[in-house]
């Protein structure tokens, strides 16, 4: 390809598949604009840069997340922009917090909060599914993961939308700029509250264990708990609001997958495994080649910025029989919408749960999605969704 590919183009917003397949099949390995990144797109190649964390430092998160005009960096002090042996000690710290038996005491008000958003979304006529199911309830989840004050939550979508938006950001956006930074001392002085709350009183939620944590002595410093927060507001919101988003846009293309499922909740689970292989949330993610490498046949340089394109790896032709058609048959396919290696995402329980029982809610009410406008996509590398999706729910 001798034009340098834009992938904030309108058409790889709406539709990147075709041309990752393109990129996949001609320059699995390219330089592509905004920023000049080593887009990465052939799934083997995936694979071998999320495994290689001596190859390719996540120091490449950071780098992209902190241009000179945001000053300071809310995800600085995270797992995700750590290398082996840091990362190793801040995921033991907060991985308890995800554990299964955690994951186990929340499943009941997950239920609570799918049920009740469930029973009341409107049916029979256009409403937005952003609005209305998918971001309340993983919205409702942090809260209740952080013990954050319930009004606060029409204001999580503004935060994860402008912190996922970072990178987009050209020198003349500068309104732009300044709205970001708004969001980020907004956000954080909310977070430095929460936690001296937690502090003089401690509760049974995830901030108080993770203020309780410690691995061979040694607790989470201010700094990486705040960026820790900061993670889990974008991670645990954003992608579940694009999963849901996407489940429903899959239901409204097949409706007799919409029929099968709804017969036989059994399939819930294959639906939503189906729905991450076809449209991941995350679209790419960040690392930096730390020495002079070769990827499909190319040299990519030593302090090259690389995006591993996790969009185009999970529909490898290669990997994926007829890997352009969704098909909750598949079975057994191993795909990497959270991530692999180290970095695999410690939300990922979450947010299959949420998937999960937000269609066993769903499903017995709702004989039939079907269109009712347009929808709207996100600006973002880093992740694929879209900020509206009108639709009408028709009664079952």
């Amino acid at each position: 390809m001798s034009e340098r590919l834009n992938l904030m183009s309108p058409a790889m917003l709406a539709d990147p598949y075709p041309t990752y397949a393109a990129l996949r099949r001609d320059a699995p390995v390219c330089q592509v604009d905004p920023g000049g990144f080593w887009a990465v797109t052939r799934h083997d190649d995936v694979i071998a840069v999320l495994k290689d964390t001596e190859l390719f430092s996540s120091e490449g998160f950071r780098a992209a997340t902190k241009p000179a005009w945001l000053g300071h960096n809310p995800f600085g002090d995270s797992m995700i922009v750590l290398d082996p042996p840091a990362h190793g000690r801040l995921r033991s710290l907060v991985s308890r917090a995800f554990a299964p038996a955690a994951m186990a005491r929340l499943e009941a008000r997950v239920r609570f909060f799918a049920d009740d958003l469930a029973a009341r979304l409107p049916l029979g006529e256009p409403v937005d599914w952003v609005e209305a199911l998918a971001m309340p309830l993983p919205a409702s989840v942090i809260g209740e993961l952080l013990g954050l004050d319930p009004s606060l939550h029409p204001r999580f979508k503004r935060w994860t939308d402008d912190l996922t938006g970072i990178s987009p950001v050209t020198p003349d956006m500068t309104a732009r700029m300044e709205e970001i930074r708004t969001t980020v001392r907004e956000a954080e002085q909310y977070m430095t509250e929460v936690l001296a709350r937690r502090r003089r009183e401690p509760a049974d939620d995830m901030v108080t264990d993770l203020l309780r944590a410690q691995v061979d002595g040694e607790s989470l410093t201010d700094a990486e708990l705040m960026s820790f927060l900061f993670l889990l507001l974008v991670g645990g919101l954003e992608t579940t609001v694009h999963l849901l988003s996407h489940t429903a846009r899959q239901l409204i293309a097949h409706p007799e997958v919409h029929d099968r499922v709804r017969a036989d909740p059994a399939l819930i689970p294959r639906l939503v495994d189906e729905v991450l292989r076809y449209e991941p949330p995350v679209r790419s993610v960040y690392r930096v080649a730390t020495a002079d490498t070769e990827l499909s046949g190319v040299r990519v340089p030593r302090g090259a910025r690389v995006l591993v394109v996790i969009g185009s790896a999970a529909r490898d032709e290669a990997h994926f029989p007829d890997a352009h058609r969704f098909d909750i048959d598949r079975g057994g396919a191993t795909h990497v919408p959270f991530g692999h290696g180290v970095h695999f995402c410690l939300g990922a329980p979450l947010a299959r749960l949420e998937a999960r029982l937000a269609l066993a809610a769903l499903l017995p009410r709702v004989r039939r999605f079907t269109e009712a406008g347009p929808a709207a996509w996100r600006r973002s590398i880093s992740v694929r969704g879209v900020t509206s999706l009108p639709l009408v729910a028709h009664p079952a």
